[in-house]
């Protein structure tokens, strides 16, 4: 009894150890569970916090701001030139005799003034680069948040169809643990056996592509966002309506004067044409004018105080090279825009025919038929295991009812994927999405 008791004593310190650390322990961890998880972000809040930390924002306003300091040089005149000359100086007559000897010296301040005009083209083109500076960080934060905006709806969507694969997956998965506890009898239950293990197999297989997917699509958006690869992000695209397109002309009248790549050609062009001007212009020489002061000392003290002219004569080069270089890429120019503009007319016309045929799809739809068919299959799942279904009604009802739930989650991803485009190619918010306060519209 005693060395009982004298075991309990020298055991009862390190029983109250354990308690104490593993109150201690319970402690943060009970303390971290009253932390909450940050909730999903709306497609809004994750369009501003992609535009507030995106990194390669960066390089585009870097793009601006120096376009802006070219736009100074080209506005500013060359600075004058000081020059100096010292020499010893002797005088002597004709007989060789010495008359003097001492100092000369002279100095000069000489200013380069070019032809007329030609400072103003070069403002001109280092104008029209800093507006195409502008359009280009204008375009890529308009493509930002589209892009934003689409994978934030994609990584929702392949999130929901993950965790319903998953769902289908488990439910084969319990019936197959269930009818392999069974005793079979014959080949009929054996053959149901093997069905439920294929369909589950298979809706795993599917599951972990859709998992897939959102690891994708969560990886792209830290990439967009400026944060770790690893970091967690849930998404809430919330409820969404497609609005009508405009007529077509409407779309291509938008396109053609508000399009950013459009607008960019256009001003290259507009470039071009100063730059074929100022090749024209630089036939023509610099005039430099040099007033000087020439002080020497031998026999007397003798000064000069002069003006002085210089320019270079046009006999061999007169720019003719330069002016066909400058046609030439004006010709480019032109061409680039036209093709541009027929490039973008086609990409416009395609979103526009896959946005409308995924609203006439959408159109045929019920509002809760994502919710409809889900209850199908959970329903069916019920009364197979009551026998009161057959599995062959039962494999087919989940197949298309996660087929049905894939079809309706693509085609909404596919009319948002559109309208975004749509936006972008026109340049202009024509709200083809727009959040509602019932439930999810087609």
């Amino acid at each position: 009894m005693k060395s009982i008791l004298k075991s309990f004593f020298n055991c009862l310190p390190l029983a109250a150890l354990i308690s104490v650390s593993s109150m201690a322990s319970a402690a943060p961890a009970a303390e971290t569970r009253l932390v909450p998880e940050p909730g999903p972000l709306t497609l809004d809040a994750l369009v501003s916090d992609v535009l507030a930390s995106n990194p390669e924002l960066r390089f585009y306003e870097a793009e601006q701001a120096a376009a802006k300091g070219e736009r100074r040089v080209a506005g500013q005149a060359a600075n004058p030139e000081l020059a100096t000359q010292f020499a010893q100086k002797r005088s002597t007559d004709t007989a060789g005799t010495l008359q003097g000897e001492g100092l000369a010296w002279s100095v000069s301040v000489s200013q380069s003034f070019e032809w007329p005009g030609r400072m103003a083209l070069r403002k001109s083109i280092a104008n029209r680069q800093v507006a195409m500076a502008d359009l280009g960080l204008a375009q890529f934060r308009t493509a930002l948040a589209a892009r934003a905006r689409s994978l934030g709806h994609n990584l929702a969507v392949a999130l929901e169809k993950a965790e319903t694969t998953r769902e289908t997956a488990d439910r084969f998965l319990a019936l197959q643990e269930i009818a392999v506890q069974r005793d079979p009898a014959g080949v009929a239950p054996l053959l149901e056996t093997r069905i439920l293990e294929a369909n589950s197999i298979t809706y795993r297989r599917r599951a972990a592509d859709a998992l897939k997917s959102t690891r994708q699509a969560l990886i792209e958006l830290n990439l967009l966002r400026g944060q770790p690869l690893e970091s967690t992000l849930r998404v809430s695209p919330g409820n969404l309506r497609f609005a009508a397109l405009p007529s077509l002309d409407t779309l291509l009248a938008l396109a053609r004067t508000n399009n950013f790549e459009l607008r960019q050609r256009a001003l290259e062009l507009e470039q071009q044409g100063f730059r074929v001007d100022l090749a024209k212009n630089e036939r023509y020489p610099a005039v430099t004018v040099a007033p000087y002061y020439v002080q020497e000392s031998s026999n007397g003290k003798d000064r000069m105080l002069g003006l002085g002219f210089s320019l270079p004569l046009p006999l061999w080069n007169q720019n003719k090279g330069g002016i066909e270089i400058a046609k030439a890429r004006q010709d480019q120019a032109q061409t680039s825009l036209l093709v541009t503009q027929r490039t973008i007319e086609q990409r416009l016309l395609e979103h526009a025919t896959t946005y409308e045929a995924r609203l006439r799809e959408m159109s045929h739809w019920r509002i809760d038929s994502v919710e409809r068919f889900r209850e199908a299959a959970e329903l069916a799942d019920r009364h197979y295991r009551l026998g009161a279904v057959p599995i062959a009604t039962y494999v087919e009802m989940q197949k298309q009812s996660l087929d049905a739930l894939d079809a309706l989650l693509e085609t909404r991803r596919e009319a948002m994927e559109a309208g975004q485009q749509i936006e972008l190619a026109t340049g202009a918010q024509l709200k083809l999405l727009a959040p509602t306060t019932g439930g999810v519209q087609p």
